[in-house]
Parts: C-alpha cells; structure tokens; sequence
C-alpha cells in the first residue's frame, strides 16, 4: 500500500527537497531539544530499557517516572524481579493498569534467569518469543540497550511516520502497520542508532503530537507530507468507533465485627488477574445463604454504597458495592481469600477502584 499523496500542491511542494535526509535531521533536532534526563537514560542497560519499554506501553511518561524509580529500588535487577512473589510485583504496579503487563514482565524475568543466565537475549527471535515483548519493543531494547540496528514503531513512531508520508488508514489495521514497519526499516541511518531510535519517540512525545502538533518547529517539516497537504491533524487515521459495552457487578464488601475485610486473589487470566479484590456478584439475590456457604459468615446487616464507574480499554464497569456486616467467626480458605485490616490492603496488588475504595473506607 503506498502513501497517498493525491494533492498536486504537496507533490510540487515535496520535489522542492529531494535530498532531505531524515535521520540526519532528527539527529540535530535531538541534539538541541531531546530528552537525555528520563531515568531510564541514565542507565541504559538492556534490563532497564525493557522495563521502561513495557511501563510505557499505553502510558504517559509522566506516570511512568514515580512506578519506575520505585521499581527499580525494589528489584534493581533482572534475579530479584524473577525472585519476588508475584504479589509484590503486582503491589508496586498497583494503579499503572493493564496489569498483564506486570505478570508477564515477572514470567518474563524467571524465563531469562532460567534459559538465558539472567541476560536479556540479544537476539530479536529470542526476545520476541518471551511473554509480552513484540517485535516493537525487542527492537528497542536490541537499539538502545544492545545499539543493534533494529526499528520500533511504537504509537509516538506510528504518528511520525504516518505523518512524513501521509499515510492513510488506521495504524491498527495489517496492512496499515506493514507499510510502517517497511518505511521504519528503510529509514535506519548507519550511525547512532540508539540515539536515533530516542529521537523518533522524543518527536513524536514533544511536537509530532496526537491534537495541535507543533508543525512550525519540527525538524522534518520540509519534507513532511501531511504538512504539505495541510492535513497533519488527518494522520494517522482514527480508529473505527463502535459502541463501549457496560458491564454490571456487585463488590460484596464483607467486613467483620473488628473491622477486617475480606479480599480474595482474583484468577490469573483475565481483568485485574491476580490482584487482590472483593467478591463479587452479578445479582443480590440470597446473600445470606451465599456468605454461609462460600464463605461460612453469618451475615448482621447489609447496605448500598456509592457506586463506582470504571472505565476499561474496551468497556465500562459500573460497580455496586455492598456492605456487609458479619461475625468474626467463619473459615476462609487462605488460597483464595483471607481478612485484612484495611491499611494492610493497601500494600497489596489492588485494581486502582479497589484501592481507591479501599482509602474512602479510612476515612
């Protein structure tokens, strides 16, 4: 599929700069005005450039810093990260969301330690065949954690690149993301790699943005096709809309006579798998008879509290909370579930809501 230039301005427009060398202008541009500061450039190694990569996937640099600087201080290399329980992995991830990251980040951690003798891989097959690394994020930590020559087309890259050639449709489609990966590839410049690859992320973060790109100061403005056209706002294609599902559920928030609550660990597929929350219902329907028989409680009194809504990539879920007022005696089965004071919770793995909830019930 190749970019689509249909206006005659544009063509007329690009012609005026056919010697423009794209890695040499994104090089002088970094330079001057890329980031150099993040924690993770400060010690590049192939450990913290794959943490960084996996934190960052759908999240903002500025939330990533704080979970990063944390993380580290707790597994500062790739055997204490494969040696901790999970629960501690999911406890410093509390609140970053899509936590399937942080439980493939941990099988990916015992993998390396276990087949590779603790380093990362410096092959891309090899990278790529571990839990949660794409071809996108091997290739960065082959770049700037190895200085291999590899591409990324990360959403910042996606953006720029979809941008300089105009081209059209939505970057998650196939055929779309192909033609990136081949304009990627074709741009590799032979020298400073690691910097480079920075630099298409640092563009696209600073200027090459998703609403009101700063087209006046990019470097590559001369021989940007969107630009050309007018149409930089147009690029990449918009995702397909279609109506966001909404989910219902009852948190049954069963707290005991001394103040404990009963959260249990949720399976390890699925949302919010692994995490500590409250159980949950579809319906309210013989509560009593349900705590007698899952959880041996019997119950003294029950009331709604404020709903809650959260909103998922791909659906909302409006939440009931119940309270429920039980006796302290009652057998849980600690596998699943056990009482907790409500400030020990908080150092659990929690689903942001929980743990939001959870700090309301301090109150």
């Amino acid at each position: 599929m190749p970019a689509t230039v249909s206006d005659s301005r544009a063509f007329f427009y690009l012609t005026m700069t056919p010697n423009f060398d794209f890695a040499t202008a994104l090089l002088d541009w970094f330079d001057q005005f890329g980031r150099k500061d993040l924690p993770w450039q400060q010690s590049p190694t192939p450990y913290h450039v794959w943490l960084s990569e996996i934190m960052l996937q759908q999240t903002q640099v500025s939330t990533v810093i704080d979970y990063y600087l944390r993380f580290i201080a707790r597994f500062p290399d790739i055997h204490a990260l494969a040696d901790a329980p999970q629960d501690d992995v999911l406890a410093l991830w509390s609140g970053l969301g899509y936590y399937a990251r942080a439980r493939n980040l941990h099988k990916t951690a015992q993998l390396v330690v276990a087949n590779h003798g603790g380093t990362m891989p410096a092959d891309l097959q090899q990278l790529t065949a571990l839990p949660g690394i794409g071809r996108s994020t091997a290739g960065a930590i082959l770049t700037l954690g190895y200085h291999q020559s590899f591409p990324i087309l990360d959403g910042n890259v996606k953006r720029v690149l979809a941008r300089y050639y105009a081209v059209e449709g939505w970057p998650g489609k196939k055929h779309v993301e192909s033609v990136l990966w081949d304009y990627a590839e074709k741009l590799l410049p032979q020298q400073r790699i690691a910097n480079y690859i920075q630099a298409q992320m640092d563009l696209g973060a600073t200027l090459c943005t998703r609403s009101k790109p700063a087209c006046e100061r990019c470097p590559l403005q001369s021989a940007c096709q969107a630009y050309a056209l007018g149409r930089a706002s147009h690029f990449p294609g918009k995702k397909p809309p279609k109506a966001t599902p909404i989910r219902q559920t009852y948190w049954l928030v069963l707290q005991n006579d001394q103040g404990q609550v009963l959260l249990e660990q949720r399976p390890q597929t699925g949302i919010w798998g692994g995490l500590w929350s409250f159980p949950e219902r579809v319906d309210t329907a013989d509560l009593d008879v349900y705590c007698q028989q899952q959880w041996q409680l019997r119950l003294n009194s029950q009331s709604m509290l404020s709903p809650i809504q959260h909103v998922f990539s791909h659906f909302k879920l409006d939440i009931q909370p119940l309270l429920l007022r039980c006796e302290s005696a009652g057998v849980t089965d600690k596998d699943r579930g056990n009482w907790y004071k409500i400030e020990d919770t908080l150092k659990l793995g929690l689903p942001a809501p929980v743990k939001s909830f959870l700090q309301s019930l301090q109150q």
